[in-house]
């Protein structure tokens, strides 16, 4: 799809934004309110016109092609929550995939692609969602959603290169939308159709910086919010029927039924971004009234673009029918232009629409119990071929608010308010058919049907009869080929009469825009033609001007307005028709501006485009509520074909600049059939061809129709049908079993006698009844023809199981009439036979022409004999020709005669359904006859209905037949009463590029060519793609009724078809094209037609091109007046004649002059098998302009595929002006045993303009000015860049050259020995690096300041000044077999060769210019060592389902193969292979080289990924030296040590001895003469070289020199992958590049050594002194804050985690822990990568490599014993780019951190390069989306390699060996325990610390009262005891 890929459109952005300047370059501000970034204020530098709304995807096609969606995600910044598992799921079109989940970060970094692979139609594709989700990852539980982000395909395909590259997504809560972000997600998505390029998703230098704000997706500046799409729906009307009328007949037959009731049970759906809502079904019911509100909650603005709006029928027991679908796109109903005045920009608004009825088109209305074939229209899909219903409804958006309940009833206000939205006025719809021609449908009478909405529908019981169709009419041959209806005089006129609501002044204002883009696009068209014509500037600049002032005029011009009291307009009309004045006056302001300013006219044209771009998308009116006008073609009660025309483009209007484009003329449709069905069959024939007019406007308005109608009159005729059958013995009779009314319609449904018709009130009647036969009874069929082809059939028949004989009427024609037999038929007076009666094979018929079925009436004949079939026939032809005119006079009256037989009028048929025929036959058992009586209208505007009157029958209550016969329809006729007579005359001249119809790829083509009512056909030219007829084909007495002017301005189109024409079968058809032609009112005019290029198309495909002219001449009339226009002079002569054939006359042929082609025929390449035997001995032909030259043969291609002779030469005379310049055929035939010479393969050359050159001038042998001689500038040359010379004595020369050469690289190889202080930094890598931008992978090489590369983003033929290596010969592919359209490429092998195209001297005897082609290098083989470098892979598409892939390389090359399997590169899609491959091959022998790669597999076969072919024979020969890339500089050693056979001196020798330009003479080492220029090296050197290794001044001075020359310089290239599964789809791409040595020219240099750097292992030490600060968790059980800390540390991707022991009870947030952490890792240190080797599971069986960066991450936690522990705060740090710690606690803050918002202004330093850091590091917690400061970390961080690490090792924690430092156990306070391990420590620390006092006192008051109580105890004993004792 190259041509296809642009199935969908080029870049459909037709967008100029505008450009803006940041005011200041400061970080991204972020509001603490939302945490949304806040846009920076921006300066406008230039206004260039923005289209407010998005370009909308139209026109896609419908047939499933191959897609390709990539997704890569790249990170996430900021997610909300703290110490998440974040992992990212892409879901495109229902399929989902997901990236790994990374550990405990809130910006993870997945750098993980994703290919989504569709075989969808275009359509269904841009509509499906992509959607992107973040969640947390949980083990047990279900992922819980962070945030999401969605659009639809369609808005990336519209994007530049259909990608979005580099791009952040906002990311948000689609249930809690007024959260603002949750995060953002950076991406890149792309869509790849066949033979796009896929993007690149490496990252760009510059990107480094990444600013998420001018790249974040979210529409600009605003913020997601939550709204709501509120729908109210108010009723729908004209629902077709969907349900079987089965269960009625039922209960009708029971008796239990009520009132008919309607067959269709409708329910509305409406959807939207994949959510949607549908209405309460209304059972039984094709008008329901829902009056319902169905609301969708969005995040607004949203990415997704269409609403839509679908009607379904509910069914009980199968699925839901779909009955039809309307999609709303919101860009035409809302718009995000701008964002108010003061930008002067229009306000943009939210989406709105109606009240208004939108229209449902679908497949056709008719009910059938049989499954619809069309069902997919109903579905939105295609072109809807019928008007299926409209449903009034209104769309208001609230922002801020979601919905609550989907579904509510709307209240009466609103129902009552939209009353007046409903409101209709009677329109008309008038169409005059003045011819139908190339009419497909032969075997029943055709019409034509007109109907708007379901008005008009004939098929339709519910709707009123009218006159919407033409009357029935048999197709009639045209003599040729093709069928027409024989209107004649009285061209059927058709009125249709509907009720709509007035929206004129939405459509006039839609006419007026469409207006003013076709009067645009038509001065483009002038301006290109101008510019193709190379005018000189003055002019351009006038076609120029004259547009932009027609533009501004017409921008200027008023759009209409609704008048009150006839239109009701809402708010988005209002809306609209402000923006539209808005970009009118805009576009006005910048045309005048553009006038003054514009300085160049290309320029200018690419705005005037723009503004056209711009005008596209205001002319679109998403509220028409007036359906499309349907033409359908009705054979029988089949609806065959359709043709749909929009309401506007016909609708009247009393200002002229608002008629519809096609209101009231005369116009040429080619009717469609219905569906896909057409082109999945590949049926090619037309339908049928309509001349017709159509208008549409108010009732009250149709006089204007009326005075349109100038040229014939206008009249109306009651129509009824006469009726009989045959009845044996009585004969004709009215009377017995009819079956139908003795008086009826031409269908026989209603009775209709004549004597009930009256005419209708304001109506009378004119003469009498009288009888109207059926057009193509009267018909003479060779009427105005020279010639005609005579048919007749051949009947057979039989009795079941006997043999064939002839039928009882042995000779008929077409209808079945009988004839006499073919010898007997009666040649009319003045005709000769031009040949004889031959069978027509040309159809589907067997070997002998026979064609069968069961029974000659009931028709349906097909090829193939079965034994149920008892009729046969064959068609005779025989072609006459007319000589005199004097017989024919009388022939004449014979004919009148005949016709007066004829006004009996009898039609007959076995049956009333079959097909009527003209002569009675003995089957016949019924016959009919038509009346008509016509009728004047007597009061303007009366209705033309009869009201038939019945007497004396009683209305029954089913009696429906005379319900409709009340109202009885009449005919219309536009009446004429002379045609004017015409002859066209086509100038068939040639034809180029046609489609392949035979197995050779050749076809032997003819033109058909149709119009009006005759056709004709060209000679067939044998065996060509690129015929040339130059032949004249005369169209004699065309009869074309109406006024001549009328033709003038706007003639008929002629048809031409091209078929292949086949001995056997029917003639394929290869394509049509429809030209116009120059119409000529008095043949005396003196113009000219000039020859043109029509293109010619097969259905989709492109069918070539025919060069052809027509001209239409009015004949004079000899007796006519001498004012009227028949008084014209006489015809010109006509053209001269070769045979019987007329030529193409002088002044329309193209002028000859004499001219030369030389062709180099080089060889042949890659020749596949032909019938099964390789091509071995093949010769070429070579064909221009019917002159042929033959090469000679190739003995064997096996041992040399080159021409021993190489140059052939035509002297021929060829057209001067390049626009007819004859193709050139090139065919290959291959010589077998037995003289057989088959061609093999063909190829056509459809230009020669591009080899053009000068002639080449003797005298000028020496070309000496300059070194750009040779072919380039098509001077002399042609030789080869390495000299491969045919003479002995130029060989003697050069080998003591060679020999010289390979000494002195020895020599020097020798001196090279390795220097010792090389830097491990400074690699081939470090240039690569360099070359490409990647700086931070490559500092010490840019330092140093050394070479750099050119590295391609293409392949090496597709840079510019390489020209595809076709500057010493081309490579032309071959084809073979037919043009399939889903076939595989049918090439079958390769010419290499070359043209030039020179004038020669036109007379024969003057000298002849020297030969272009000269000095050819020899055509021998040669032997060459190759080497082939490839780098790495880009984006492979993943083979294994983890969406990974394990490549490795296989190169092939002739029959050499060269895997490198057993080096696979794990688990990737983007390897670094960094090999190397040598080879030996023969040139040209084995010259194409694959690379490919493949996926290696265990178990299975390994997939090829895709492969990538080099011709290397095109880079050996080319001029521009493709073997070796010149470097940079000559060095001797390192880096970049001269890799070439040959030094810079000798190739600058060899140079100009081929290009004939004098020198190199060196003077000194310092300076060089070549040609006429002086050198110097110090030019190019002003400083010395900074390469120690660089080698002598000679050799660095032609370097220099080489370097000013075309020459391919060294370089990486990138190649594109493809696979033959998926052609033209790209599978990713690899960068490499190929060296060639010619072994003649001795040894290569060294190679490059491009092996992939390998990683440094490194232990990252880590001491964790102490914590402070650390917020305090937990309460103790005394009711203290403390906090049990601990410290967790890991380096993210390796995830080992390790832990410090608990420091138990931190009362202060101070922890002590004296800890070491040790990290093992490996690191590539020139690219500051970390790189991680691990398994993805368990049973992977290699590790997959990550490069990450090496980030470190310290958690403190707070550990409990019997929950889980809690997060106190977290710090992860770059070891490249890392903040300096605090030196003190107190100044350690979170702002020492880099964030998003303070990227820049913290100092950071690289832990590589200062090996040890010891401070204070700050960790926080962003659960809440902002930074909060928790703690602070006293650490020391050590990097030490493997090496350093094992002389001074240390363990782990504080385990042996304890040193380097050495660690003492950490001094805690006493009160740091457990408290259950210590009940001691808990009693002394926790009890008695806290309650001490309380014990003590607790203590002293026991001790008081045990005192008291001893006292209160003992004191009554002692004071007795005292007192005895006393």
């Amino acid at each position: 799809m190259a041509g296809k890929g642009q199935v969908l459109g080029e870049s459909l952005l037709g967008e100029e934004e505008e450009e803006e300047e940041e005011v200041d370059p400061g970080p991204p501000q972020i509001d603490p309110a939302t945490g949304q970034v806040i846009p920076r204020p921006k300066k406008k530098k230039r206004r260039v016109n923005k289209m407010g709304r998005r370009k909308l995807l139209e026109n896609l096609s419908n047939k499933p092609t191959d897609f390709q969606i990539r997704v890569k995600v790249l990170e996430a910044r900021q997610l909300q929550g703290g110490n998440i598992q974040p992992v990212a799921k892409v879901t495109v079109a229902n399929q989902t995939k997901q990236t790994r989940v990374k550990k405990s970060t809130n910006s993870p970094s997945w750098n993980e692609a994703f290919f989504f692979n569709f075989k969808k139609s275009p359509a269904d594709l841009m509509d499906e969602l992509v959607e992107f989700k973040v969640f947390n990852s949980k083990k047990l539980r279900s992922d819980s959603l962070i945030g999401s982000f969605k659009c639809d395909v369609g808005m990336v395909y519209l994007e530049p290169r259909h990608s979005f590259l580099h791009k952040w997504l906002l990311l948000s809560d689609p249930e809690d939308t007024m959260s603002g972000a949750k995060g953002y997600l950076k991406v890149c998505v792309c869509v790849i159709g066949p033979g796009d390029e896929a993007p690149s998703f490496k990252p760009v230098a510059s990107e480094e910086s990444d600013d998420i704000e001018s790249n974040l997706l979210r529409p600009a500046g605003v913020q997601l919010q939550p709204a709501t799409f509120t729908l109210k729906l108010y009723r729908a009307e004209d629902i077709p029927r969907m349900d079987s009328a089965f269960m009625q007949g039922v209960k009708k037959v029971f008796g239990i039924g009520e009132e008919q009731k309607e067959l269709v049970d409708p329910y509305f759906v409406f959807s939207f971004a994949g959510k949607e809502v549908q209405s309460k079904i209304m059972y039984n019911n094709d008008h329901p009234d829902w009056n319902q509100i169905l609301k969708i909650g969005i995040q607004f603005p949203s990415m997704c673009e269409r609403l839509k709006f679908i009607v379904r029928d509910w069914d009980r027991v199968t699925d839901d029918d779909t009955i039809g679908t309307n999609i709303l796109a919101t860009s035409l109903i809302s718009s995000s232009a701008g964002s108010g005045p003061e930008d002067d920009q229009f306000d943009s608004f939210l989406p709105t629409f109606g009240p208004s009825f939108v229209n449902f088109y679908g497949s056709t209305r008719e009910y059938s119990d049989l499954p619809d074939e069309y069902d997919d229209l109903n579905l939105g899909k295609g072109e809807g071929v019928a008007y299926r219903g409209r449903a009034l409804v209104e769309i208001q958006t609230t922002l801020g608010e979601l919905p609550e309940v989907p579904v509510e009833d709307i209240n009466n206000d609103d129902i009552l308010r939209v009353q007046k939205f409903m409101r209709r006025r009677k329109y008309k719809l008038h169409a005059a058919f003045l011819n139908a021609t190339m009419v497909s449908a032969i075997d029943a009478p055709v019409e034509f049907e007109v109907s708007i909405g379901n008005y008009g529908n004939k098929l339709d019981e519910n709707t009123a009869p009218c006159p919407s169709t033409t009357q029935p009419t048999n197709a009639v041959f045209d003599g040729c080929h093709y069928y027409f209806l024989p209107w004649s005089g009285t061209k059927p006129c058709v009125v249709v009469e509907s009720s709509w609501e007035d929206i004129s002044f939405r459509l006039e204002g839609l006419n007026l825009l469409l207006k003013i883009i076709d009067t645009l696009e038509a001065n483009i068209e002038q301006v290109r033609i101008g510019i193709k014509a190379k005018l000189p500037t003055p002019e351009l600049a006038q076609l120029l001007i004259s547009l932009l002032d027609q533009l501004e005029q017409d921008c200027r011009k008023k759009l209409p307005e609704p008048t009150p009291g006839r239109h009701v307009s809402n708010e988005l009309d209002r809306l609209t028709r402000d923006y539209r004045e808005f970009e009118l006056e805009t576009i006005a302001n910048n045309v005048i501006k553009l006038k003054t300013s514009a300085t160049d006219v290309l320029e200018a044209m690419a705005e005037v485009e723009n503004y056209l771009q711009i005008l596209k998308n205001i002319a679109k009116e998403p509220q028409n509520s007036m359906p499309d006008v349907v033409i359908w073609m009705i054979s029988g009660d089949k609806r065959l074909a359709y043709y749909r025309i929009p309401a506007n483009e016909v609708l009247w209007s009393q200002n002229p600049d608002y008629i519809g484009r096609l209101c009231g003329r005369l116009q040429t449709l080619q009717l469609k059939f219905p569906g896909l069905k057409a082109e999945k069959e590949k049926v090619s024939e037309v339908p049928a061809m309509l001349r017709t007019k159509i208008w549409l406007g108010l009732a009250n308005e149709d006089d204007a129709w009326h005075r349109m109608q100038t040229e014939g009159e206008l009249a109306v005729y009651a129509e009824t049908y006469e009726n009989q059958c045959n009845i044996p013995v009585v004969g004709w009779t009215k009377k017995g079993p009819l079956g139908r009314p003795k008086w009826s319609d031409s269908q026989g449904k209603c009775s209709l006698p004549r004597e009930s018709f009256e005419p209708p009130p304001g109506w009378r009647w004119e003469g009498d009844w009288y009888v109207s036969p059926e057009l193509s009874m009267l018909f003479d069929k060779d009427a105005g023809h020279k010639t005609y082809m005579e048919e007749c059939y051949e009947m057979h028949s039989r009795l079941p199981g006997t043999s064939w004989g002839p039928a009882t009427r042995p000779w008929t024609d077409v209808k079945g009439d009988e004839m006499a037999p073919k010898d007997s038929v009666d040649l009319p007076p003045g005709w000769v036979w031009e040949d004889v009666w031959q069978i027509d094979l040309s159809r589907a018929v067997d070997e002998e022409g026979w064609e069968y079925c069961v029974e000659s009436t009931m028709g349906g004949y097909g090829p193939v004999e079965k034994r149920y079939h008892l009729c046969r026939r064959r068609r005779w032809v025989r072609t006459r020709k007319l000589v005199e005119d004097a017989k024919q006079k009388k022939h004449k009256l014979i004919q009148e005669k005949k016709i007066e037989e004829a006004a009996e009028g009898w039609e007959y048929a076995p049956l009333f359904n079959l097909k009527f025929h003209a002569t009675e036959r003995t089957m016949d058992m019924v016959r009919r006859r038509r009346w008509h009586r016509k009728m004047i209208c007597e009061k303007k505007g009366a209705d033309c209905y009869f009201a038939m009157k019945f007497e004396g029958k009683k209305k029954d209550e089913d009696d429906k037949e005379d319900f409709n016969a009340a109202y009885a329809a009449p005919r219309m006729f536009l009446t004429f009463k002379k045609p004017f007579k015409y002859q066209m005359r086509a100038y068939i001249y040639q034809a180029r590029d046609l489609l392949a119809g035979d197995e050779t790829g050749l076809s032997d083509p003819y033109a058909r060519l149709s119009f009006l009512t005759q056709s004709s056909v060209t000679e067939k030219k044998e065996k060509s793609l690129c015929p040339t007829w130059d032949q004249t084909l005369i169209f004699e007495e065309l009869e074309i009724y109406g006024d001549p002017r009328a033709i003038e301005e706007n003639p008929p189109e002629v048809m031409i078809e091209l078929f292949d024409y086949d001995k056997f079968g029917s003639n394929e058809f290869l394509g049509r094209t429809k030209a116009v032609p120059m119409v000529k009112l008095d043949p005396a005019d003196a113009r000219m037609p000039v020859l043109q290029w029509y293109p010619i198309s097969r259905g989709q495909e492109d069918g070539g091109e025919l060069l052809a002219a027509f001209e239409l001449f009015l004949v004079p009339d000899k007796n006519a007046s001498m004012e009227s226009l028949l008084a014209g002079s006489d015809l010109p002569f006509l053209p001269p004649k070769k045979g019987d054939l007329f030529l193409v006359p002088n002044g329309i042929r193209p002028v000859m002059q004499r001219t030369a082609i030389e062709v180099l025929c080089w060889g042949v390449r890659n020749m596949q098998k032909f019938q099964l035997s390789a091509v071995t001995s093949p010769s070429i032909e070579f064909e221009c302009g019917g002159h042929v030259q033959e090469s000679n043969v190739i003995k064997s291609t096996k041992k040399n595929p080159n021409f021993t002779e190489n140059i052939l030469f035509f002297d021929v005379m060829l057209p001067r002006e390049e626009l007819y310049m004859p193709p050139m055929n090139i065919r290959v035939r291959d010589h077998r045993q037995f003289g057989r010479k088959p061609t093999v393969g063909i190829h056509v050359l459809k230009s020669l303009e591009e080899f053009r050159c000068d002639p080449v001038q003797a005298e000028l042998a020496e070309d000496d000015d300059g070194v750009q001689g040779g072919l380039v500038n098509g001077g002399r040359g042609g030789e080869h860049v390495i000299d491969m010379p045919a003479e002995e004595r130029k060989v003697e020369k050069i080998k003591p050259l060679i020999n010289i050469a390979k000494s002195k690289l020895d020599s020097a190889f020798q001196r090279m020995k390795p220097d010792p202080v090389v830097d491990e930094e400074i690699d081939w890598w470090s240039k690569y690096y360099a070359s490409t931008g990647q700086t931070h992978k490559c500092k010490k090489y840019i330092e140093k300041g050394q070479d750099k590369i050119e590295v391609y983003q293409t392949h090496l033929e597709d840079v510019d000044f390489t020209n595809g290596f076709s500057d010493f010969c081309s490579t032309f592919e071959l084809q073979r077999g037919k043009d399939e359209e889903d076939e595989e490429s049918s090439v079958v092998g390769e010419f290499k060769g070359g043209f030039k195209v020179y004038p020669l001297p036109p007379d024969p005897n003057d000298e002849m210019p020297s030969k272009v082609f000269t000095n050819l290098p020899s055509s021998t083989p040669e032997e060459c060592i190759v080497r082939v470098y490839v780098i790495c892979g880009i984006d492979f598409q993943p083979n294994d389902t983890s969406g990974l892939a394990d490549p490795y390389i296989e190169i092939i090359l002739g029959n050499k193969k060269i895997s490198d399997r057993d080096n696979y590169k794990p688990n990737t899609i983007d390897p670094v292979f960094g090999q190397m491959f040598e080879l030996t091959t023969m040139l040209p022998v084995q010259k194409d080289l694959t690379i490919r790669i493949k996926d290696y597999d265990i178990i299975s076969s390994d997939d090829v990924i895709g492969e990538t072919t080099i011709d290397l024979e095109n880079r050996y020969l080319s001029k521009v030296r493709a073997t070796c890339g010149l470097q940079k500089s000559y060095c001797i050693a390192g880096v970049n040590q001269w890799r070439d056979c040959i030094k810079p001196r000798q190739i600058l020798e060899n140079y100009c001895k081929q290009n004939h330009v004098s020198g190199p003479h060196f003077y000194g080492n310092n300076s060089v003469k070549v040609g006429k220029k002086i050198h110097n090296l110090a030019d190019y050197e002003p400083n010395k070289p900074v390469d120690p290794n660089v080698g002598p001044a000679d050799e660095r001075l032609a370097l220099h020199v080489l370097h000013t020359l075309p020459m391919v310089k060294e370089h990486v290239e990138t190649r594109p992958l493809f696979n033959p599964i998926q052609p033209g789809i790209e599978q990713g791409k690899i960068q490499m590049w190929v060296d060639i040595f010619p072994k003649s020219l001795g040894p290569p240099g060294p190679p490059f050594n491009i092996e992939a750097r390998k990683a440094k292992d490194y232990v990252l030490r880590i001491i964790i002194w102490n914590t402070v600060d650390v917020v305090l968790d937990e309460e103790s059980i005394t009711g203290e804050k403390m906090s049990d800390i601990y410290v967790k540390g890991w380096v993210s991707g390796i995830d080992e985690k390790q832990k410090t022991d608990v420091h138990y009870r931190s009362l202060d947030g101070e922890g002590n822990f004296n800890w070491r952490f040790i990290f093992p890792f490996s690191y590539v240190p020139a690219e500051q990568v970390m790189e991680v080797r691990k398994k993805e599971h368990f049973w992977s069986l290699d590790e997959t490599v990550q490069h990450l960066q090496p980030n470190i991450v310290i958690q403190v936690w707070d550990n409990d014993k019997f929950s889980m522990d809690d997060f106190l705060g977290t710090v992860s740090l770059n070891l490249n780019a890392m903040p300096m710690p605090a030196k003190k606690a107190s100044s350690c803050k979170v702002s020492m951190l880099p964030d998003i918002t303070t990227g820049s202004e913290v100092k950071l330093v690289s832990l590589f390069e200062q090996k040890r850091l010891r401070g204070f590091w700050p960790v926080y917690n962003d659960d809440t989306g902002t930074r909060t400061l928790t703690g602070k970390v006293e650490m020391e961080m050590e990097l030490v390699s493997v090496e350093e690490a094992e002389e001074r090792p240390a363990g782990q924690g504080q385990e042996e060996p304890n040193m380097n430092p050495k660690l003492d156990p950490p001094k805690r306070p006493e009160t740091s325990f457990l408290w259950f391990t210590s009940p001691w420590k808990t009693l002394r620390y926790i009890i008695w610390r806290n309650y001490k006092w309380y014990f003590i006192g607790f203590l002293v008051l026991l001790l008081i009262l045990l005192l008291v109580f001893l006292f209160l105890y003992s004191f009554p004993g002692e004071v007795s005891q005292w007192i005895v004792n006393g």
